[in-house]
């Protein structure tokens, strides 16, 4: 997800959304109410009805917007990426980071609220993963040729996990800096995925090659 796109929101509805996020990752979606989302931007309960039907459609709009957004994005850095497959997958890295560390109450609602969708649009956002998760399978392997695809397939979830692990890595306050995360973050990942093509980690001693072996 690059930055524009976890700039302030610039419209009502979208302020409706970044609250709704907030407040349903905070409280769980059924310990939030209309008035207490309508509150937090300013408007009344009922005013939300003007851009929403209810707190399901909020939710809705939040989970398959940013499944369809962070497609969009990877998709992006391929078509820009350029230069070296390797170039690619640092964009790709640092776009997800940017999800990770910007839009947090979006992993917890996931986590929590996929199974509260109609079953359409949970099915929509399962579409969306599964291109997302191809799309980088295709970028590791072209990275490091000698996985196999079912190995890339499995690192890339690993490292999914790895990157969206931020809603629980303590209070914003505990953390390193956002600068530092992100890059402590990004060698994480490259080294998940360097040891699936199994190259040595920093600080693995490298064997030394033998007269005869």
């Amino acid at each position: 997800m690059s930055n524009a796109q976890s700039a302030a929101p610039t419209s009502r509805r979208e302020q409706i959304l970044k609250e709704a996020a907030r407040l349903f990752a905070e409280r769980g979606f059924h310990g939030v109410g209309v008035d207490e989302i309508g509150a937090a931007v300013g408007i009344s309960g009922p005013g939300l009805y003007r851009h929403f039907a209810g707190k399901d459609a909020m939710l809705a709009e939040l989970l398959v917007g940013i499944s369809e957004r962070l497609l969009a994005g990877g998709r992006m850095r391929v078509t820009e990426g350029g230069g070296s497959p390797e170039a690619v997958l640092d964009a790709l890295i640092d776009g997800h980071i940017d999800f990770a560390l910007d839009d947090r109450p979006l992993i917890t609602l996931h986590d929590r609220e996929l199974d509260r969708l109609r079953d359409a649009d949970r099915k929509r956002v399962r579409q969306l993963q599964r291109q997302y998760v191809e799309l980088w399978v295709e970028v590791v392997r072209e990275a490091y040729p000698v996985c196999v695809e079912a190995e890339a397939r499995s690192a890339v979830h690993a490292v999914f996990g790895l990157l969206n692990s931020t809603p629980h890595l303590g209070r914003p306050g505990a953390l390193p800096g956002r600068t530092e995360m992100a890059e402590l973050l990004h060698r994480l990942a490259l080294g998940a995925f360097g040891a699936v093509a199994g190259e040595p980690s920093a600080g693995e001693p490298v064997a030394a090659s033998l007269p005869g072996a």
